[in-house]
């Protein structure tokens, strides 16, 4: 398609998220939203293939979930291990983010290899620059987590003490009776430790300093204007409060949410929230790219994918 004034972008990436692949019957989500398990490796090979048609992808960006819970647990590792190969017919890099159905599958110990993330053992959130002008920050939204570590490790303490005094409910994946933004104490959930906090300070003060505008991708959404309360992060707000000190910061990718979202915050920083690959009927698909320029980013979806233009206010 052609670029506003004639300008081409600095750069392009792809973008899927939310694959949650298992080699199961199709089936429902909680609130009985169809889920196609095995037609997801299909979406995933169909946006490989556009990316590789497409020629001038830099990398593509998986914001999180590659396989799903109900994926039995003696087939994990082997399920995991056919969906990153599929990632690798991709003519470029992939950057991963951990989700919590990824973490249900598989511990830290043997996820964060496989998915060749560059991570501040055993937490998984770096950065990279693809271009001296751009700089990606990706959070571990289930740093602070009550899935994925040691039934025994002070994380998972922490979090199950944190979700017994903020959620009433036996079963902590439930936010019933809970109102409004309570919704998002839920055990699919997580948090950003204070040693992310800091990192993340350190890095966008660092970013500031480069004169790079900043992309955060996180698999829990940050803002809920952007999401259904209860797929937001436990603590957005620190998070956000962090963000907010830096005017380099443009844009927050997410997934989790399968049916997508798009807000702008108070500060001006766009909220774009990825509709899943896995909710595609046969013959619809839920990925695209994104189209780099100095003042905005430019999704062009497919299918199920809204396009979406991200123009900074700042």
């Amino acid at each position: 398609m052609g670029h506003p004034n004639g300008l081409a972008p600095l750069f392009s990436f792809g973008v899927i998220t939310d694959v949650q692949y298992a080699d199961i019957p199709d089936g429902y989500s909680f609130l009985g939203v169809p889920r196609y398990y095995r037609n997801s490796m299909l979406v995933l090979q169909r946006a490989v293939q556009k990316w590789n048609n497409h020629q001038n992808i830099k990398f593509s960006l998986n914001l999180g979930d590659i396989v799903d819970g109900k994926c039995p647990k003696d087939q994990s590792l082997d399920v995991v291990c056919k969906v990153i190969k599929e990632f690798e017919n991709f003519n470029g890099p992939t950057y991963h983010i951990i989700g919590n159905h990824c973490l249900y599958n598989l511990p830290r110990s043997k996820l964060l290899p496989l998915l060749y993330i560059p991570s501040h053992h055993p937490h998984a959130y770096y950065d990279f620059s693809p271009i001296p002008e751009y700089r990606f920050i990706v959070l571990d939204g289930y740093d602070i987590s009550a899935i994925g570590w040691p039934h025994d490790h002070p994380h998972t303490i922490q979090s199950l003490n944190f979700l017994n005094e903020k959620n009433p409910n036996s079963n902590k994946d439930s936010p019933n009776g809970l109102v409004n933004l309570e919704r998002r104490f839920v055990k699919f959930n997580g948090g950003v430790g204070k040693e992310q906090l800091k990192w993340l300070d350190h890095i966008l003060q660092d970013a500031k300093n480069s004169n790079q505008k900043v992309v955060v991708c996180c698999h829990v959404p940050l803002d809920p204007g952007s999401t259904s309360n209860d797929s937001i992060l436990w603590n957005y707000e620190e998070v956000m409060d962090v963000i907010h000190r830096y005017d380099c910061v443009k844009v927050c990718l997410c997934g989790h949410d399968h049916h997508g979202g798009h807000s702008v915050d108070s500060h001006g920083v766009h909220h774009r929230v990825l509709e899943a690959a896995l909710e595609c009927q046969p013959g619809i698909d839920a990925f695209g790219y994104i189209d780099v320029f100095e003042d905005r980013l430019s999704l062009i979806g497919a299918d199920g994918m809204v396009s979406s233009e991200m123009v900074f206010k700042r």
